[in-house]
Formats: C-alpha cells, sequence, structure tokens
C-alpha cells in the first residue's frame, strides 16, 4: 500500500510513521509521497532528509477549497498513492476529496472522540474539567472528526496539567498508535462493519486494536 502523507506543521506523526517504516514495521506500507499546504512546514524537511518526495500544494494559491483539493487528488494519483494519512493536516477536507481520492484517509485527534472534536482538543478537555482524556485514529468522511473509529488510547489528566503538558503525554500515545493502525490497514486486517471497525487476527477473531 503506498502512502500520501498530508501535513501543515512540525511533522511528529509523521516523524513516527518514518521510524517504524525504517523499523520494518510499517510494512506493507511504504511512504510514497508527503504534502504539505503550507510551504514553511518543518514536516517537509524531515521528509526529505528520510529520502521522501516532499512537496507543497499552498492552498492560498486556488481560488476556492474545491480547486485545492481537486490539486491535491492529481499529485497522490501521480504518485499511485492508494491510502492517505493526516498527519497534523490542519485543513478539513470535503466531499471533492474525499469522493476524489476515493481509498481509505486515516487521520489522528488527540480526544477520545466523540468528546472534543476540532481544534485545541487538550485545551477543551482541560476547560470542561475532563479526568481522562487521550488520542483517536479514525476514518476521516465528510464530518469533523465524525468517521469511524479505527484505535483509541486513554491519556489521565493530571492536576496542574496545561493544554501543552497534556498534549505532549498524548503525543507519546498518538506516535505508537497511527502506525499500528496504519500497518494494520496496509495488512488488510481492519474490518468495517457501519461504524464498528475491528481487527483480525490470524485466527479469524477480531478484537479492537
Amino acid at each position: 500500500m503506498k502512502l500520501g502523507v498530508l501535513v501543515s506543521g512540525r511533522g511528529t506523526n509523521l516523524g513516527a510513521l518514518l521510524a517504524a517504516e525504517a523499523a520494518g514495521t510499517l510494512a506493507p506500507a511504504t511512504i510514497a509521497v508527503v504534502i504539505s499546504n503550507r510551504p514553511d512546514a518543518p514536516a517537509l524537511e524531515r521528509a526529505r532528509a528520510a529520502g521522501k518526495p516532499a512537496l507543497t500544494i499552498d492552498h492560498k494559491a486556488f481560488a476556492d477549497r474545491a480547486a485545492f483539493e481537486r490539486a491535491l487528488v492529481a499529485e497522490l494519483a501521480r504518485h499511485d498513492v492508494t491510502a492517505v494519512v493526516l498527519a497534523g493536516f490542519m485543513r478539513v477536507l470535503t466531499s471533492t476529496f474525499i469522493d476524489g481520492f476515493g481509498g481509505p484517509i486515516v487521520n489522528t485527534h488527540p480526544a477520545l472522540l466523540p468528546a472534543f472534536p476540532g481544534v485545541d482538543a487538550p485545551a477543551q478537555a482541560l476547560a470542561h474539567g475532563a479526568k481522562l482524556t487521550g488520542v483517536t485514529v479514525h476514518f476521516v468522511d465528510a464530518g469533523v472528526d465524525t468517521g469511524p473509529i479505527i484505535a483509541q488510547r486513554a491519556v489521565p489528566i493530571v492536576p496542574g496539567d496545561d493544554a501543552a503538558a497534556l498534549h505532549q503525554r498524548i503525543q507519546r500515545e498518538e506516535h505508537q498508535l497511527l502506525p499500528a493502525a496504519v500497518q494494520a490497514l496496509a495488512a488488510g486486517r481492519l474490518r468495517v462493519d457501519g461504524r464498528v471497525v475491528t481487527l483480525r487476527e490470524n485466527d479469524g477473531a477480531d478484537q479492537l486494536l
């Protein structure tokens, strides 16, 4: 499975995917291209340092969102991408992209969805007085963080937490869970029944990732 990874910022989730690929634990997935909507995204240098094609498709250069998304789809097709991973990609994708690409799209979110969707999820959790939050890896649909959940891990909120400290602990789990979910997808081990996603083991049994 050839992956297209979409990024906007530092690329720490991209780094986790690159490390898993280098260690052989992402196979049969391989990263075919990394695309950013921001030309100054540090993730691009991270990708180039790993020998990956890395390019910018600046959303500001297009008249509207649909034109930008069509350009993304065309570039992914040029690299024969069969699945997309959103790794800190800070643009909401619409049906123009989702339908135009046609393959699975995986995203990671720093909360236990459906709680605290959208931006600043760790800060949302703190403001709400939650005692527990975490990370969710999910498929992308036309909503905002509403797609079927692939896997989740919980992260406790501790006294004295601020959004930055909480997010850092969430990311430690995120950097393990995202490559594991992508590998399971590439290996054909994910079974989707409506909104329920389970992991098919070698013995044929289904379990949660």
